[in-house]
């Protein structure tokens, strides 16, 4: 009888697993292009689900989680300036209690290097956090390496 409970309850937690459903609501692509012999600008687009917001890089403490990009040190780049965004839209958010700045749909990031060797990729990290008007998600970071020919 004990076996016969224990593979019920294996059973069960297949059985829901295969059910449940895990939240992606923000598809990444990535892609540079050269804009000189020594410079490029790598693009870094997100796709985000309709009904989901993804949050500016410029959200002020106290609110979401903001959108963050992290580039390690790089012998064969260097970064210039910082990764930049188009205008967001800004809208007080009852959850936070405050006004946020955030993204529907799609939004493209910015950032521009100089090359400092041949066969670079840019590498790095995007630590960001979406919402609905029924959830937010745990923030998650995706990491990248992105090829610049």
């Amino acid at each position: 009888m004990k076996k016969i409970t224990i593979l019920f309850c294996i059973a069960s937690l297949f059985s829901v697993s295969a059910y449940s459903q895990i939240l992606k609501p923000v598809t990444w692509s990535y892609a540079a292009k050269k804009t000189s012999a020594t410079e490029a600008t790598v693009y870094i687009k997100a796709v985000i689900d309709e009904g989901w917001h993804l949050y500016s890089q410029t959200v002020k403490d106290g609110g979401p989680v903001k959108t963050t990009f992290a580039f390690p040190a790089s012998k064969t780049y260097t970064l210039v300036g910082k990764t930049i965004e188009p205008k967001p839209i800004t809208k007080f958010e009852s959850t936070f209690k405050m006004d946020v700045s955030y993204f529907q749909n799609s939004v493209v990031f910015q950032q521009k290097v100089k090359l400092n060797g041949k066969n670079v990729a840019v590498k790095g990290s995007v630590e960001f956090m979406v919402c609905n008007d029924k959830q937010c998600l745990p923030p998650e970071t995706v990491e990248f390496s992105i090829p610049v020919k």
